[in-house]
């Protein structure tokens, strides 16, 4: 797992949103030192987990939604499609060839998804209110 800079962005907008005020684009770009470039897909995907709320038109902007509060850090890793997995073979998707191979149980596997459990419990216990 590894934190993007688009994470950091996410949690920049956020951070900069916190106070509930309505702010533009570039207004959260130039406090916030995110390039306008990134800042737009990050923003819709912050809309879409409903973390935030984009306003149209010419007083439009974006603010928080009431979920801050209870909005953790793996809630904002997740929406913005951050990959959390510790390792490959941890991921659902994943094709784990040594598993085809031996049709048993590797010891690796079962301590990555003890580590994988006790991250997702570490990211979901730290409140983005209690970070900004």
């Amino acid at each position: 797992m590894l934190l993007t800079r688009e994470s950091d962005y996410a949690l920049r907008i956020l951070r900069e949103l916190a106070d509930g005020e309505l702010r533009t684009v570039s207004d959260i770009c130039e406090r916030g030192a995110i390039p306008n470039q990134f800042a737009y897909k990050i923003l819709k995907k912050l809309e879409t987990a409903g973390l935030i709320r984009i306003v149209r038109g010419a007083r439009g902007g974006c603010r928080c939604t009431d979920r801050l509060g209870e909005t953790t850090l793996y809630d904002v890793l997740d929406a913005v499609g951050e990959n959390l997995c510790v390792n490959a073979c941890i991921d659902p998707e994943y094709d784990c060839t040594w598993k085809q191979k031996y049709s048993k149980n590797c010891k690796v596997h079962e301590r990555l998804e003890l580590v994988q459990a006790s991250l997702e419990d570490e990211l979901k216990g730290i409140y983005i209110k209690d970070l900004i």
